[in-house]
């Protein structure tokens, strides 16, 4: 598996929010923060036509709504509840120091991925060029939500479902390695689409990919659920 797989692999199980709405998220000392970019319009017209598009041929499929807004993970981390407060505010210097709606980036292909957990289906997303802007961006973002990091989380640092109440080891793991296993060089960047069968995301992405530019329009500190799914919007950053 190359490391885009690795990296998209972790959101797989978005279905598992299909059948059931998130749950309150009880009490922790750390939560399993996502801090993300938010595309623009340009971007969300095309990400909401694919998803209409597939879940034309899988209605049970989810739509992109609240709790699956399309978004860019740039930084997972556990950090302690209690600075949640000095989180935002340290994230929120990192991005006005940055004119991240002037960046302009290329979306340039289709994907798709397949788990035994979903059998016969598989998870779409469109695939986002890094750049060496969103590659400091999420540098200094490293850096200045160090001092409020720590080492790991169990599945009270997360957003639960009814139908999910525990998360997997394979989360807790990923977002524990996040650094340096998904940055630096490592950082592969998407927007998740949705779902449909197998052979029909084999004949989407056998189709010609028209390549479009679309920029940031904002960025958010999101909690995380089971799989690395952006489960709710804890705050929005400022940006310019």
């Amino acid at each position: 598996m190359n490391r885009y797989a690795k990296l998209t692999s972790i959101s797989i199980f978005l279905a598992s929010l299909l059948i059931s709405g998130i749950a309150s998220a009880q009490p922790s000392p750390v939560t399993a923060i996502d801090i993300a970019l938010e595309p623009d319009a340009t971007m969300v017209h095309h990400a909401e036509a694919v998803n209409a598009r597939l879940r034309s041929v899988f209605p049970k499929g989810f739509s992109l709504d609240a709790t699956h807004h399309p978004h860019i993970s740039m930084l997972q981390r556990y950090v302690r509840t209690a600075d949640l407060d000095k989180v935002y505010a340290a994230a929120d210097k990192v991005f006005i120091s940055y004119n991240v709606t002037s960046f302009k980036l290329k979306a340039y292909k289709y994907y798709y991925l397949t788990s035994p957990s979903l059998p016969g289906l598989g998870l779409s997303g469109i695939v986002v060029e890094t750049t060496p802007e969103l590659v400091k961006l999420q540098h200094d973002l490293i850096d200045a939500e160090a001092p409020y990091t720590v080492a790991t989380g169990t599945s009270a640092a997360y957003v639960t479902t009814p139908a999910a109440p525990d998360i997997n080891e394979a989360t807790i793991h990923y977002v524990e390695v996040y650094v340096p296993e998904h940055s630096g060089e490592h950082l592969e960047l998407h927007v998740t689409t949705g779902l449909a069968p197998v052979d029909y995301l084999k004949k989407m992405l056998a189709e010609p990919f028209e390549d479009f530019t679309f920029s940031p329009s904002g960025a958010s500190v999101f909690h995380l659920c089971n799989y690395g799914t952006a489960a709710a919007k804890l705050k929005e950053l400022n940006v310019k």
